[in-house]
């Protein structure tokens, strides 16, 4: 409460509003893979290949709402990507009754999910530019109590029923669409003539190709995250069938993300420290939480035991919470009216690790068991240190005002 208490009502507001979102977006996610093998009769095959086309639309969704931020206007964006998210989730029960209009559905719930979130980034982003790094990370936090939460809730809701839990899903988003149409139309009032409110022209100079070319400000970044999110699959397709072939009570499993979710809420002031010593710039920040990704692998890969899983979800845990807030800070920071575009952009390409880790994990796994799987976590951290470390390089705010220039001329 000290903590919040030194924010202004709109963010706390805002923090509120948020955490009820993620709440009610974990009800439902956990329970996908069981809706289709119990309610739908459907193999656990069928059931990844939902979960892939969901994340395909999210991918889609990420990189159409970075280009449609200035085109459509935030709060067309955020309101109706919310509000036609809200509507997928009400119809999934009726949707269900066909498998291809359900898996359909669901690639336009990952697409309209995805879509807001560059928006509601972006628009953080201008709308506190003082704090914005300082409120990615409260947001960030704020949200993983919103799913530690609704995760927790989401079996509670299965016994009773998979529509339920479909329903307060689309419920929350509902109100946070509303939320926004609310906060935005004061808002929008307020801060008339700011890049976040205005309709940009687009011109040939600021068309997404011509965006897309300034490599430096995003692309290493990018495939740096993406790198990282193959990597952290490891723990759907190495630890947890290693958890079951061992005979370890499910349960263990649980524990891990459990654990995942205290320290993000209580290890924020070890985070501090790290941030004032060890890591004080973002580009420190972003490669320093590939080190501690790295880290944790290493040990499951080294000791194979459920202690070395759990001091691995701690190293983990700690890159995650660097590397979270650090994008969209670094993004604020730098690339002006274009961010939207640009969040969108790095988080579609770096959301690709997520469609390409289970299968190349789950291949691994096949073939060897964990050992190669934590062997491809480990070489995949590491060469995502290498992007980092060349990010930091090329994103100089000079490298990126004399690229930026360049595309100009060559337009």
């Amino acid at each position: 409460m000290r903590l919040l208490s030194k924010y202004p009502k709109e963010i706390n507001v805002f923090l509120g509003a948020s955490l009820i979102n993620s709440t009610g977006s974990s009800l439902m996610w956990p329970l996908i893979a069981m809706f289709v093998f119990d309610e739908l009769g459907r193999n656990m095959k069928a059931a990844g290949f939902v979960i892939l086309i969901h994340s395909l639309g999210g991918i889609c969704g990420q990189l159409l709402g970075g280009a449609l931020y200035h085109r459509v206007g935030v709060k067309r964006l955020i309101v109706g990507a919310l509000g036609m998210n809200a509507l997928g989730l009400f119809a999934l029960p009726i949707a269900s009754q066909s498998w291809p209009l359900f898996i359909g559905l669901m690639a336009l719930i990952g697409l309209f999910n995805a879509l807001s979130m560059p928006a509601i980034q972006a628009f953080i982003g201008f709308r506190f530019p003082e704090r914005r790094g300082e409120l990615f990370n409260v947001i960030y936090v704020a949200n993983n109590i919103g799913v530690a939460v609704g995760t927790a809730l989401s079996g509670f809701l299965a016994d009773v029923s998979y529509t339920l839990s479909f329903v307060l899903n689309g419920v929350t988003s509902g109100a946070f669409a509303v939320f926004f149409f609310l906060y935005l139309g004061r808002t929008e009032h307020e801060s008339a003539g700011s890049p976040v409110m205005t309709k940009a022209a687009v011109t040939k100079a600021e068309s997404a190709w011509m965006l897309m070319r300034n490599i430096r400000i995003y692309l290493y970044m990018s495939v740096a995250v993406l790198l990282l999110n193959v990597g952290n699959s490891i723990w759907n397709t190495g630890v947890s069938p290693f958890i079951i072939a061992e005979d370890m009570p499910k349960r263990m499993y649980g524990f891990l993300w459990t654990l995942n979710g205290i320290l993000i809420f209580v290890a924020q002031p070890l985070m501090t420290l790290i941030k004032r010593t060890a890591a004080r710039t973002i580009n420190g920040q972003m490669t320093a939480s590939a080190i501690f990704y790295m880290a944790g692998y290493a040990c499951i890969l080294t000791m194979q035991s459920y202690p070395g899983m759990v001091l691995g979800m701690i190293l983990a845990t700690f890159g995650e919470m660097l590397i979270a807030p650090a994008i969209p800070a670094f993004l604020s920071e730098r690339a002006g009216k274009y961010t939207p575009f640009y969040l969108g952009l790095s988080g579609g390409i770096g959301s690709a690790g997520r469609v390409l880790g289970p299968y190349m994990m789950g291949a691994f796994y096949d073939q060897g068991g964990l050992n190669p799987v934590a062997w491809l976590a480990v070489v995949t951290a590491l060469l995502s240190v290498g992007f980092f470390v060349i990010h930091a390089i090329a994103s100089r705010p000079r490298s990126i005002k004399q690229a930026g220039a360049a595309s100009v001329s060559q337009s």
